[in-house]
């Protein structure tokens, strides 16, 4: 099995979270609540938790968001990064609340000396701040210049915040270059990995609903972490957040990067298949959807070459006509009638779930 080569970049600390060098490439989510409201952002961010996700941002509009960040904080666990947009002050009042990052683009919030105050603040704190250069968004002359937002208009762009955080000594930075289109995003983020060794956040930006976003994330992401670049990542849905990290963590798994609950095997079906695999593949997943082991379960649809096929698998079935077998890391366990498959499956993974 080829193994993939990170990379190394530079070792920050988002929290109690680290990011680059050797560190395991973390899953994140943004919140989709109103940051105002600090009992729905914080049941939010729990819930989000305890899927698996390891850092959260949050939106801060204005000045009544920033000042709620700090009785967020005290409710939940992981590291909070606050997005701030061109008003320095919001900046200011979020790390004194005790965020534990920014998303900020120093360029796009006025005059040095707000920058100053900003990056002093931070200093102070240990506070990474995440250059987050988007398409959509970019400098009226870099357009200019570049026609379109061209992978070397988004490059260009975090040079440039770069270098007004590296004047002012500022060197805790986090960095992402994203599009809604996939080759451009890959080539930007190969260009600055290039040049560049600070740590990379990678996503698509703004990737659409479940079907269209999960393929296009999972392709732009994979493409660049099977190139060694990104040392975080999050897949941007119109969906739920928590389909964010199930799917970022599913991407991590098919490259053998991280593993973090179970996994499914399931045979796409063919003329040998005897049983209704579509609902039994679908009550597999949503019986062992919960568990945090990080097991493989193969549901397989004929008893020809279901073991087999499987066999690097930790637990299975395999369907028969009216019958099937479950088994253990390609063993055959047992044989039990049809319906009681999903049954003994399920005994046989509670009963061996430390594997």
């Amino acid at each position: 099995m080829s193994v993939i080569n990170r990379k190394k970049t530079r070792k920050i600390y988002v929290g109690n979270v680290a990011v680059g060098g050797d560190s395991p490439i973390s899953v994140q989510s943004m919140t989709k609540t109103d940051t105002r409201n600090v009992q729905a952002t914080a049941e939010q961010i729990r819930y989000l938790e305890s899927q698996g996700c390891e850092i959260i941002r949050l939106a801060v509009p204005d000045m009544d968001a920033a000042t709620a960040l700090g009785a967020i904080k005290k409710e939940v666990a992981i590291p909070l990064i606050a997005d701030i947009h061109f008003d320095w002050r919001l900046a200011l009042e979020a790390l004194s609340q005790g965020v534990d990052g920014l998303r900020l683009n120093p360029g796009n919030i006025g005059a040095t000396w707000k920058v100053k105050e900003v990056v002093l603040a931070a200093s102070e704190r240990s506070v990474p701040i995440r250059i987050g250069v988007n398409a959509g968004s970019l400098d009226k002359e870099l357009l200019e210049k570049h026609g379109h937002p061209t992978p070397e208009a988004l490059v260009e762009s975090a040079e440039a915040h770069i270098r007004i955080l590296e004047d002012l000594h500022f060197e805790n930075i986090k960095v992402s270059l994203k599009a809604s289109n996939v080759l451009k995003t890959v080539e930007a983020y190969r260009l600055f990995s290039a040049k560049y060794d600070y740590p990379l956040h990678v996503g698509i930006s703004e990737a659409g609903p479940p079907f269209s976003g999960i393929i296009k994330s999972s392709v732009g992401i994979g493409i660049l972490l099977a190139d060694g670049i990104g040392d975080t990542i999050r897949v941007s849905l119109t969906s739920e957040s928590a389909e964010e990290i199930r799917v970022g963590y599913e991407i991590l798994k098919s490259l053998g990067l991280r593993r973090r609950g179970p996994e499914i095997i399931s045979c796409p079906t063919c003329g040998r298949c005897c049983i209704d695999l579509k609902p039994l593949a679908q009550k597999v997943e949503d019986a062992i959807k919960g568990m945090k082991e990080p097991i493989s379960v193969a549901v397989m649809g004929c008893i020809v070459n279901g073991p087999g096929e499987a066999r690097e698998a930790d637990f299975g079935i395999a369907g028969g006509k009216g019958m099937g077998l479950v088994f253990k890391k390609g063993e055959v366990v047992k044989q039990v009638k049809e319906e009681e498959l999903l049954e003994a499956l399920m005994k046989l993974i509670n009963e061996n779930a430390n594997l």
